[in-house]
């Protein structure tokens, strides 16, 4: 399974800007999907997740203004960026969770990143 993440570029601050991670490959289950970014110097650091049950959970520093969404049936996941601050400056990572065959364990999956970057 590969995961292709799109959708970053230049923003100013107060813009939006939608991420989107398409899934190539055969997925036979789910556990969660979510999106990391790692600002240079920092640590990855997860952003925002939503588990199978629909449940979501986001860093406090995005709350109210991202939204994670996925599609089932094209097993794709999106985030939602409004109201963009400078420190949202960052390579967002899309990640999932998932199982390829009945037999097979959960396990990590990464996109290769995309770069937002948000001018004051």
């Amino acid at each position: 399974v590969q995961l292709q993440a799109s959708g970053g570029g230049l923003v100013q601050a107060g813009g939006s800007l939608r991420l989107s991670c398409a899934t190539s490959g055969s997925i036979f289950s789910v556990n969660y999907w979510a999106w990391y970014r790692q600002a240079p110097g920092k640590e990855r650091d997860l952003v925002a997740l939503i588990k199978s049950s629909g449940i979501t959970n986001y860093a406090d520093s995005v709350k109210g203004r991202f939204t994670i969404s996925r599609d089932n049936a094209k097993s794709t996941v999106s985030l939602q960026m409004n109201s963009l601050k400078p420190e949202d400056t960052a390579v967002y990572y899309c990640n999932g969770n998932l199982r390829i065959g009945e037999l097979s364990p959960y396990r990590a999956y990464w996109g290769q990143g995309t770069l937002v970057t948000v001018s004051s």
